[in-house]
């Protein structure tokens, strides 16, 4: 009579050989961008980047690696080899999701800052590389700021999101317009709602002890919701990033 091996093992081995699996069949979806994204440290809190709770969204089979740094473009991003070690580990299968255009426009800053015809470059030359190790990548819009003038919510960001998504367009790439998410989000809110997406936070905080009114980046509750739209934008996509969504 043939015994079943994994019948005879301790509780505790099964459990560990479970993960083990799961960690082996792991896709592992990477978010490059700005600050609007990124990781935040313990000291600007309650500040926080929507790429914080994009895993929340997903099933154990995906793994969101967030490389979004604060004041990053498509070109100094580069140019401080951060997507270097990401594109060395790149994997058939995996996912990079490409959020730039608030720093690029910053053109006054020349380390930073990009005409919007390298913009255009730049983005090309993320999805060719990520196309080359058989990787998703996905275009994102920036989202928008909370800038309203006489109670309507007013662009900032010039033509950088059109060239986003001429760039998704023309090399048929999938794309969530997170600044056409966000400003129908935000409109719908108004100018006074919309302040508890953001990081505006009264005075005495141990991290904001004269206050802080910002309207870039987000609240933890702002965060949630934004990766909520993520979320929604990648359902919409139809990729087969969906089915792994909860």
């Amino acid at each position: 009579m043939r015994t079943n091996f994994y019948k005879v093992l301790p509780i505790g081995i099964l459990i560990i050989l479970s993960a083990f699996t799961i960690i082996q069949k792991q896709t592992t979806l990477y978010i490059i961008g700005d600050s609007t994204a990124a990781n935040k440290e313990a000291k600007a809190y309650p500040e926080t980047g929507w790429g914080m709770e994009l895993q929340s969204f997903f099933k154990a089979d995906i793994k969101v690696d967030n490389r979004a740094l604060n004041g990053r473009s498509t070109k100094s991003f580069r140019a401080e080899k951060r997507w270097q070690p990401i594109f060395d580990n790149l994997k058939a299968g995996d996912y990079v999701f490409i959020e730039f255009g608030h720093n690029d426009e910053k053109i006054d800053k020349p380390t930073v800052g990009v005409s919007l015809a390298d913009f255009k470059i730049n983005l090309i030359n993320y999805v060719n590389e990520t196309r080359s190790k058989k990787a998703i990548p996905i275009l994102l819009t920036p989202i928008s700021r909370r800038s309203f003038k006489n109670g309507i919510l007013v662009d900032s960001h010039g033509d950088y999101p059109r060239i986003t998504r001429q760039v998704a367009d023309s090399l048929k790439v999938p794309l969530i317009d997170m600044l056409a998410k966000t400003e129908s989000l935000l409109t719908r809110l108004g100018d006074v709602e919309s302040i508890r997406l953001f990081n505006h936070v009264d005075s005495g905080n141990v991290n904001y002890p004269k206050g802080k009114k910002d309207d870039t980046h987000l609240s933890p509750d702002g965060a949630k919701q934004i990766a909520g739209l993520v979320a929604q934008g990648i359902k919409e996509t139809n990729l087969g990033l969906a089915k792994k969504l909860k």
